[in-house]
């Protein structure tokens, strides 16, 4: 018996070194294919804006914790809200681990909603990770007169957008929708710097914009209330007035609330970064490693503890049950949802 069990233990410690010989390999592998090459980091959206910062700070930290360490530079590749990118990483790049994208965290809910010009299934990008999820809110400017829902219900209001494709339309028009407020929403701003402007113009009542995008971008308007929040989707931030609701609080039917959770998925998507399908599985497992490393390197922590970014990443996995979650949503709540975003 005791030979037996010896030889047990042999073929163990026998298994043990070969995956770990094996892994090394992988990893060798990996990290002789990106010596000397270059990762593309794109983001779907013009320079200035929230999805535009991730990226680059994202772009900055990541190459030096893959594998090989490759050079790094970001692109910003903009059109119809960042789907035009979408379909480019997962039907036009390189299909080899070298480019990879910060994906515009409402498509997903887009494609389940079977809107046209998505060329792409969510389900089959490789996801590397997010920063953090996202508080969204619905904030209008302090001069529309407007503090609440409910005043919100009883006059016109403009909402500024820069898309349909994004959330600064459905945040809107799904309020519209379920609360019964008012907005109009004008599309075409070229970017959400340029809804800003607006709204300092007077020109645009309010907007969504996620809650850390308000703090890095316009703490002043924080600070000095310039802006009145009526609504959020997501957790409390431990700076936000505890006041304002949870929008998902405000809605009594089971099948609104879903047609919600599913509209505003993205806001638990945060800014969710991928790569395309067809990539090879040690490739992206590196990346994925890289993202997780990164996140918790004290200089891209510092970066993010400057402009008040909070810390709490999502791995690909965690994004992967997510956009699975999306696509799972009742069928007749996503032709609610198709309705109502067109």
């Amino acid at each position: 018996m005791l030979k037996n069990w010896s030889l047990r233990v042999i073929a163990l410690v026998g298994a043990v070194v070969a995956a770990g010989s094996q892994a090394q390999a992988q990893s060798d592998a990996v990290a002789d294919f990106y010596r000397g090459k270059t990762l593309t980091v794109l983001v779907g959206v013009g320079a200035g804006g929230e999805y535009d910062f991730q990226m680059r700070l994202v772009q900055r930290h990541i190459g030096k914790y893959i594998p090989g360490n490759p050079s790094t530079v970001g692109q910003n590749m903009v059109g119809a809200t960042g789907l035009l990118m979408a379909n480019h990483l997962y039907n036009v790049a390189p299909k080899d681990g070298t480019v990879i994208g910060l994906i515009q965290n409402g498509l997903p809910s887009f494609q389940a909603m079977g809107v046209e010009g998505i060329n792409f299934d969510a389900r089959k990008f490789n996801w590397i990770g997010s920063l953090s999820p996202t508080v969204e809110t619905m904030a209008v400017r302090k001069g529309s007169g407007v503090m609440t829902v409910e005043d919100a219900r009883k006059k016109d209001l403009i909402a500024g957008s820069n898309g349909r494709a994004g959330i600064t339309y459905t945040f809107p028009a799904l309020m519209n929708d379920l609360l019964g407020t008012r907005f109009k929403i004008v599309t075409g701003y070229a970017s959400v710097n340029e809804i800003n402007i607006a709204m300092e113009r007077g020109e645009a009542d309010g907007r969504n914009n996620s809650w850390t995008s308000w703090r890095t971008a316009k703490p002043d308007w924080i600070a000095n209330k310039q802006i009145n929040v009526l609504v959020r989707v997501g957790p409390l931030p431990h700076d936000m007035d505890p006041s304002v609701p949870q929008f998902e609080d405000l809605v009594p039917k089971l099948e609104d609330k879903q047609l919600l959770r599913l509209v505003t998925s993205g806001s638990r998507l945060g800014h969710p970064f991928a790569t395309a399908p067809g990539v090879p599985a040690e490739r992206v497992a590196a990346l994925r490693e890289a993202f997780a490393k990164m996140v918790r390197d004290p200089d891209y922590l510092r970066e993010l503890a400057a402009v008040r970014l909070e810390a709490n990443p999502q791995t690909g996995e965690q994004l992967q049950a997510i956009v699975d979650e999306v696509m799972a949503t009742p069928d007749p709540v996503k032709q609610k949802g198709r309705k109502l975003i067109q």
